[in-house]
C-alpha cells in the first residue's frame, strides 16, 4: 500500500499519533474531512499488522486560544461516554498543551456513517435526533461538566437586510432579559446534525440509525433547552423554518424535558436563532461544502429572517 499523507499534517504530530499505534501498524493515508469550523479534522487510515486496516480521526486546534481548555473537556467527555450507550468516539490521546504536535490535538476512533445535510429522509431524522438529545440528557456523570456559557447579547445581534423590523425588535428584547431558571442537565452544547452520523442512504434499504454523535469539545451542565433551540435552529436554517419548531415538539415527544413555561422556551429558542445572526457565513461555509451550495449567506439570511418570525409568532 502506498503512503499518502496530507501535507498539513505536520511532522510532530503524525510521530506523536505513531506513538498510540499498536506494534507492526503504520498510517498509510489522511485525509480532510470536511464540515467542522473551529478545528481542523481528518481521517487517518492505519495498516495493521494482521494486513488489513482501520481508521483514526485527529482533531487538530490552530490558533485557538482556547483549544487546550477544549481538548480537555472533549477527552474527559469521550471518557465519560464510553460507558454509555451513546454512540461517540473513544479517546486514543490528547494532547491539548500541544506538548508533543504543532498544534493542541486530540487522537479517537473513527464512527461508521455519514452526516445527512439534504431535504431527503428529514421525517425519518428529526425523531431519531431528537431521541439521541434526550439520551444525552438523560445521562448524570459523577462529576459535573463546568456551568454552560452563551455569547449573545441585544448589543451584539446583527439584523439582517429586509429583515422583518418589528420581529426582530421583540426579539432581541426578549433576549435582555436575564436567562429563565430551569433544571441542570448535561449538555453536548453543539448537537445538530452536522456533528450526527447516520449509516443509510436516503432512500435505501432497511431503516436510517443513529451511528455516531461528534464534536464534544464544549460540554456543559446547564437547562436542556439550550442543545434543544441549538438543534432546532440548524434543522430551521438547513431546511426551513418549520423544522426548527417541529423539532422542538419532536424533543418532547421523546420523553425530553423542555422548560415547563412557554417563555422560557420561547426565551432560549430565540436566543440560539439570534445567535446566527453574528456568523452566518462562518456557519454556512461548511454546508456549502457539503454540498448544499443553494445555502449562500443571503439565502441563509433569509431563512434566519423567516425563523425568527415563526418563533415570534408561535410563542409571542
Amino acid at each position: 500500500m502506498t503512503d499518502h499523507h496530507d501535507t498539513a499534517v505536520r511532522p510532530s504530530t503524525l510521530a506523536w499519533v505513531r506513538g498510540h499505534l499498536a506494534a507492526g501498524e503504520r498510517i498509510v493515508r489522511t485525509e480532510a474531512l470536511h464540515g467542522g469550523i473551529s478545528a481542523e479534522v481528518r481521517r487517518l487510515t492505519i495498516a495493521t499488522a494482521g494486513g488489513g486496516t482501520r481508521d483514526l480521526v485527529l482533531r487538530t486546534f490552530a490558533g485557538r486560544e482556547r483549544a487546550p481548555e477544549w481538548l480537555v473537556r472533549e477527552a474527559a467527555a469521550l471518557t465519560l461516554l464510553a460507558g454509555t450507550g451513546v454512540p461517540a468516539p473513544r479517546l486514543v490521546a490528547v494532547d491539548p498543551a500541544a506538548a508533543h504536535c504543532e498544534h493542541p490535538s486530540l487522537l479517537m476512533t473513527h464512527l461508521p456513517g455519514r452526516t445527512a445535510l439534504d431535504d431527503e429522509g428529514l421525517e425519518a431524522r428529526v425523531p431519531l435526533l431528537a431521541r439521541q438529545l434526550v439520551a444525552i440528557h438523560a445521562l448524570r456523570p459523577a462529576e459535573r461538566p463546568v456551568a454552560y456559557e452563551t455569547s449573545t447579547t441585544a448589543e451584539t445581534v446583527v439584523v439582517p437586510d429586509g429583515a422583518d423590523r418589528a420581529a426582530w425588535a421583540a426579539a432581541i428584547d426578549v433576549i435582555r432579559e436575564p436567562p429563565p431558571p430551569g433544571e441542570g442537565r448535561f449538555l453536548h452544547r453543539d448537537f445538530q446534525p452536522g456533528n450526527v452520523l447516520f449509516d443509510a442512504t436516503p432512500g435505501g434499504p432497511g431503516p436510517v440509525r443513529i451511528t455516531g454523535v461528534v464534536d464534544w469539545a464544549q460540554p456543559s451542565w446547564g437547562p436542556a433547552d439550550l442543545d434543544v433551540a441549538h438543534c432546532a435552529a440548524n434543522l430551521a436554517l438547513l431546511h426551513g423554518p418549520e423544522w426548527g419548531l417541529r423539532f422542538a415538539g419532536a424533543y418532547e415527544e421523546a420523553g425530553g424535558t423542555p422548560a415547563a413555561e412557554r417563555s422560557a422556551r420561547r426565551y432560549w429558542l430565540v436566543r440560539d436563532a439570534l445567535s446566527f445572526s453574528e456568523e452566518v457565513e462562518v456557519v454556512s461555509e461548511p454546508w456549502r461544502q457539503a454540498g448544499r451550495t443553494e445555502l449562500t449567506t443571503r439565502a441563509v439570511e433569509g431563512r434566519l429572517d423567516a425563523y425568527v418570525v415563526a418563533l415570534m409568532g408561535a410563542f409571542g
